[in-house]
């Protein structure tokens, strides 16, 4: 009993066994640059022992002195079967199947992968694709991605807001290494609290994603892996400077403080202190700030006993004021002298995961993971105060298993989650305790060729939304060479937070109001939707050039949902939905290797979100229905004497018109129009590296200068009755241009 209570206060990883063999690999190319297969599967013949190459190639996997043959395959490309008669480490290059001998593949590790193996629809992003922009937050992480839109969420407090399948950020179930971490009051503000720089790869799930990882998730998931001190650089600094006079410091410390015990001290500040506005509205066009953030992290390796893990402790000091360019907190807080706000943020983390593999039986493993979190926010928007105070447990035990044979892999546990929120809006008390347990179960189907089948079912009981059933489905089937098509669908369930989740009210005059309150949570009901979708990824050769296309239809469909109405431009109404609300999304994306070293990256979005407001359905605000992506990428080669080369990135993107919500009541002067003009921005960086150790970079945001016209309505008189901030569909700042460099010590 004292060992099961030890390990629940843990949490996981699946791990070593006692005697393994590790390698890598790569696929054959012209070049004799290295080339990962991400993905390949490897299993030991006429066995169930099996595992597959991970982004960069590598694989680890049970030895016995009785397993000879070990088998590497991957689709498109010639099963190989390697002869093994000892523990050693292999490097296994595979050869692409080709009817035609002078046709010839080349290729390069890429650094977004798309796995043609998987049930999910899930990419992974490396770090390598997050430095092609100065990404110095997670919410910034995403310009070069086509699956993911990044726009503010106002005019005035700079929050960036992630949307996917058409639907925001608290439709994504958001976690850090599988735990979930920007939800409830870090749902506005959570991803600019994760720096980039620790970040080691995204992987980005389209659609319900796993029962394993909870209920929330109703459009997919996004998991942000942490570089972990064992593998990352001794010393790490990135200094960032922009015009705007943002400035930026990233420091890793790690270091190596027993065989098994490694450590690492991660430091990120951030500074904007001089108020710009650029275009003479009066308002600051993005909030000057502070930001101290700090992480320590151990990492224990006992591979002999089959142990892994990680703890971390996080402490982070957020402040920001925006508002006018003449208000003085000191004088003017309170009263109507000038409009203002300030948003002040502590929040403290602790989370800790135990990964156990049994050295005897490899394929048996146990995943305990614990997270606390104490998020405090103070803050207030001209005349509007809002308080919230978030203390948060989660904890979680998963088993890994199979049924038979590794073909029949079965994941099941139980999870516990408790929220507490102290939460104040102006003079109304919105605090309240919510609790869930929840137990689940996933089958997962792999022949390691044609079909594979992820099914699963999870049960929670809620103190506040009750007991409910999640199921999630997700198949892929391989119907010729390089091919993956995949089904899925999904039930998900949440309860809204409805101002941590939309604080951009607070930044206009309009009254708020919660109608048909009779439910659980701030009087509405919890919201539910299913998910359904398609995606087909096919990869081709085209001028003996490496390409993939994909094809995504995805659609969500709302048996409730708290909708959130601007329709009225004096007043914000939340209500439970009375009607239809979906959100249709459709893309076509093309990756191409034009010729060595450069890639282009093309995609197109359609959106089709439709919500019932009051007795009539209208597109959603703020969507644009078109949307065109481009991206290009190259890179020189590597200089054989010094290691230095040349990096090069440019990143287009077309948002087409999106609709106003009604302004038509509104004196003429604070009037729009239905729709807002189309927008086109371009981004692009140069990198220069001297050295494996020492690189520095020039980039530009915006360099067209697009500027959103008119994006504060009612500039003029902010304490009048048709200020609003949320109408922003485009830039607000203009171009801005930056510099940095990295220095990294291994």
């Amino acid at each position: 009993m004292k060992n099961i209570l030890y390990i629940l206060f843990i949490f996981p990883l699946v791990i070593f066994s006692q005697e393994q063999i590790s390698g890598k690999i790569l696929e054959a190319t012209e070049s004799k640059k290295e080339a990962p297969l991400f993905g390949a599967n490897v299993y030991w013949l006429g066995t169930s022992v099996g595992t597959t190459s991970d982004f960069d190639g590598n694989f680890t996997i049970p030895y016995d002195k009785s397993y000879t043959k070990l088998v590497v395959s991957y689709v498109g490309f010639k099963t190989d079967t390697i002869q093994v008669t000892s523990a050693k480490k292999l490097q296994i290059t595979l050869e692409p199947k080709s009817e035609l001998e002078e046709v010839t593949i080349t290729s390069r590790k890429q650094t977004t992968a798309k796995s043609y193996l998987n049930a999910t629809n899930t990419f992974t992003v490396s770090s390598d694709e997050l430095l092609k922009a100065a990404c110095c937050n997670l919410s910034e992480s995403f310009e070069t991605n086509p699956s993911i839109d990044v726009n503010f969420a106002d005019a005035v407090t700079g929050t960036r807001q992630i949307k996917m399948l058409g639907l925001t950020s608290p439709y994504l179930l958001i976690a850090t290494e599988n735990i979930p971490s920007i939800r409830g009051a870090s749902q506005a503000y959570g991803l600019s609290f994760i720096p980039g720089t620790w970040v080691e790869s995204i992987q980005i799930t389209k659609g319900a994603g796993s029962v394993v990882n909870g209920f929330e998730s109703i459009a997919g998931q996004i998991n942000a892996e942490l570089v972990k001190p064992s593998t990352d650089d001794r010393l790490f600094v990135n200094l960032y400077g922009a015009i705007n006079e943002r400035l930026e410091l990233n420091t890793h410390i790690n270091t190596k403080v027993s065989e098994k015990w490694d450590t690492g001290i991660y430091l990120h500040g951030n500074t904007s202190s001089k108020k710009h506005d650029v275009n003479d509205d009066g308002f600051m066009d993005m909030p000057i700030y502070n930001q101290i953030n700090v992480m320590n992290r151990w990492q224990y390796t006992n591979p002999e006993k089959g142990f892994v893990s990680f703890i971390n402790f996080k402490f982070l000091n957020d402040e920001k004021q925006t508002g006018q360019v003449n208000f003085d907190p000191i004088k003017d807080r309170g009263t109507t002298n000038a409009w203002g706000g300030e948003i002040d943020t502590k929040r403290y983390e602790v989370s800790t995961k135990l990964g156990y593999v049994n050295t005897e039986i490899p394929w048996q493993s146990v995943g305990v993971q614990a997270a606390f979190s104490s998020h405090e926010q103070d803050s207030y928007f001209g005349l509007n105060n809002y308080d919230i105070t978030h203390n948060s447990l989660y904890t979680s035990v998963v088993y890994n298993s199979i049924i038979s044979d590794s073909r029949n892999k079965f994941k099941t546990g139980i999870s516990y989650t408790y929220d507490h929120y102290d939460e104040l809006v102006n003079t109304t008390d919105y605090g309240r305790t919510e609790s869930a347990i929840g137990a689940f179960f996933e089958y997962a189907f792999d022949n390691l060729n044609d079909v594979n089948i992820t099914a699963g079912l999870r049960v929670d009981s809620h103190n506040l939304l009750g007991t409910f059933i999640s199921p999630r489905v997700h198949a892929r089937y391989t119907p010729w060479v390089k091919s993956a098509l995949r089904a899925s669908f999904g039930r998900g369930k949440r309860s809204a937070n409805i101002f941590a989740e939309n604080q951009s009210v607070f930044s206009t005059s309009r009254s708020i109001n919660i109608l048909n309150a009779n439910g659980e949570i701030y009087g509405l009901d919890p919201e539910i939707a299913w998910n359904y979708g398609v995606s087909f990824l096919q990869g081709f050769d085209f001028f003996s050039r490496k390409a993939d296309i994909t094809f995504d239809y995805y659609r969500t469909d709302f048996q409730n949902q708290v909708v959130v109405d601007f329709e009225n431009p004096q007043e914000v109404n939340f209500y439970n939905l009375e009607g239809d609300s979906y959100a249709n999304s459709f893309q076509v994306e093309i990756n191409y290797n034009v010729f060595e070293n450069f890639d282009m990256r093309l995609a197109y979005k359609y959106y089709d979100v439709q919500t019932q407001y009051g007795s009539e359905k209208l597109e959603k605000p703020l969507v644009p229905k078109n949307r065109f992506f481009a991206n290009a990428s190259y890179e020189t080669a590597i200089s054989e004497t010094n290691l230095s080369q040349w990096k090069f990135d440019a990143t287009f993107n077309w948002l087409g018109k999106q609709r106003f919500s009604s302004t038509e009541t509104n004196p003429l002067q604070y009037q729009l129009g239905e729709y807002s003009s189309s927008v086109g921005t371009v981004n692009v960086q140069i990198t220069k590296v001297f050295s494996p150790k020492f690189e520095v970079y020039l980039g530009g945001e915006n360099i067209t200068n697009v500027q959103q016209y008119n994006p504060v309505l009612g500039a003029d008189n902010p304490f009048g009755p048709y200020f609003d901030t949320t109408f922003v569909y485009g830039p607000i700042f203009g171009s801005n241009y930056y510099a940095g460099l990295r220095f990294r010590i291994n």
